[in-house]
């Protein structure tokens, strides 16, 4: 069975619902996608589903909607494993206006999750499984008890579409009775693009996430995060290609049995491609897998 965005929104609901009736306490995911030092604890797991909108590119349409269904466990007090099943769905309609992409045309569909072998002239709408990840979190220093925190991430993902491994070093600081939380991620990933009839392209990633997070009310917490990201046509942050800036709100509320986040990242203007993507950009945007507007709600429910 295809999944729809109306299947993907539901299925992800009916999940999150489903498993809420059995929980005891909330975890804390006060960032839309910045990872916190806030784990698990010891012999306790938790679910978690998220919700990804990237929408909006040079012109026409462009949805691209990414679901992950989670499991975390804390292994020790200090070390955290998961596991996600990734789900997508893309619409994309006339969405590229950059002349090496579209030659003599105004427009053309194209960007991520559309493959090469589409006819631009054409809409591309699907949707499906895309694969799965596994995630470990080690904490070496505790921000509730240290100055600064400092974390390892480590994820591998096999996908229908990529595979990628990405590495995180995650750092966090906690100010005024831990109401006030100052968080980054330095983030190193390769990536393994698939092709129908073009093989398996190289990819790699260099980002800085940064963010604060202030609990302004019981259960509530409100913030920002901002995104400084750089993309290269081959493994090892080798030959750059871009350079994208993202920054926007975040909300994040909190119970005794569950939590929910949202956050928003908007594509700042002045974004820039060199070598061989120039292709990607256009409007001083960046595109490919990028937008002008990211969207994320996350839902967690502790199992125990």
């Amino acid at each position: 069975m295809k999944l729809t965005i109306k299947r993907l929104l539901a299925s992800s609901l009916f999940i999150a619902a489903t498993f809420h009736f059995s929980f005891a306490y909330a975890g804390e995911g006060v960032f839309g996608w910045i990872y916190s030092l806030d784990l698990q604890p010891k012999a306790s797991l938790e679910f978690e589903q998220r919700l990804q909108l990237n929408q909006q590119q040079a012109a026409g349409t462009y949805e691209a909607w990414t679901a992950r269904t989670e499991l975390e466990y804390g292994l020790t007090n200090d070390l955290q494993i998961a596991g996600y099943i990734n789900s997508y769905f893309t619409n994309a309609n006339q969405n590229y206006t950059n002349p090496e992409a579209c030659g003599n045309s105004a427009t053309c569909t194209a960007g991520y999750g559309v493959p090469e072998s589409h006819d631009p002239a054409t809409p591309y709408r699907k949707s499906g499984i895309e694969g799965g990840s596994l995630e470990a979190i080690y904490r070496i220093t505790n921000p509730v008890t240290s100055p600064v925190g400092i974390g390892l991430y480590l994820e591998p993902t096999i996908g229908k579409n990529k595979n990628e491994i990405e590495a995180r070093l995650l750092l966090q600081s906690n100010f005024i009775d831990d109401r006030l939380i100052l968080a980054g991620n330095v983030v190193v990933a390769n990536e393994q693009l698939k092709f129908i009839g073009n093989g398996n392209v190289p990819e790699s990633m260099l980002d800085f996430l940064v963010g604060a997070s202030y609990r302004f009310a019981p259960k509530w917490s409100a913030g920002v995060e901002a995104r400084f990201h750089n993309d290269y046509s081959s493994y090892n942050l080798q030959n750059q290609v871009q350079k994208a800036s993202f920054v926007g709100p975040n909300i994040h509320y909190a119970s005794k049995d569950w939590w929910i986040t949202g956050a928003w990242r908007y594509q700042l203007n002045g974004n820039t491609c060199m070598g061989d993507g120039t292709a990607e950009c256009s409007n001083a945007r960046v595109w490919d897998s990028h937008s002008v507007n990211e969207f994320i709600v996350k839902v967690g429910f502790p199992l125990s």
